[in-house]
């Protein structure tokens, strides 16, 4: 069976994606300044499951251009919402295998890079990155907000059914 976290991340992508319905790219690539655009918000997200899930879980770069273009502190830029998704979605494809096998055990030990463990353990990064989304997934309404649009998702969507609390 799936771990909780997991599923509570796949969730969390569900919400980040219906944050995003209804979006042309002509708008997923303004900026307000300071913020980024929600284009590279998308292929932000998608560097840092690739970072974690598929380069530290799985041993691969799928995608080099997400590390140049997407990482912490990469300069900002306006790509195609379209182009981003793509990226995305490829991503959490590979991701996923790799998350299905997530056990508690797991989620407890340090991460191993490059043959050496590093001050991270598994639990915490798959935390960070569940709330790394919602950060985005605010920053991408807000942003939808100040250009206007007009029946945008409220709160959270249907956890009690898709992602109800589970223990371990």
């Amino acid at each position: 069976m799936t771990h909780p976290l997991v599923d509570q991340l796949r969730f969390t992508r569900s919400e980040f994606k219906r944050c995003l319905k209804g979006l042309t790219n002509e708008d997923a690539a303004k900026r307000f300044m300071p913020m980024n655009c929600i284009a590279w918000n998308v292929g932000h997200l998608a560097w840092h499951e690739q970072r974690y899930f598929v380069t530290y879980g799985q041993g691969e770069i799928l995608i080099p251009e997400l590390n140049e273009l997407f990482a912490f502190g990469a300069p900002a830029s306006t790509p195609n919402l379209e182009e981003m998704l793509k990226a995305w979605k490829k991503i959490t494809r590979a991701a996923d295998p790799y998350l299905d096998s997530i056990t508690t055990q797991k989620l407890t030990e340090q991460v191993i890079k490059d043959g050496k463990p590093i001050q991270r353990y598994w639990g915490n990064l798959l935390q960070r990155v569940i709330y790394h989304y919602w950060y985005h997934t605010g920053e991408n309404a807000a942003i939808r907000q100040v250009l206007g649009h007009t029946d945008l998702p409220q709160f959270v969507g249907s956890i009690d059914t898709q992602a109800p609390y589970r223990p371990e």
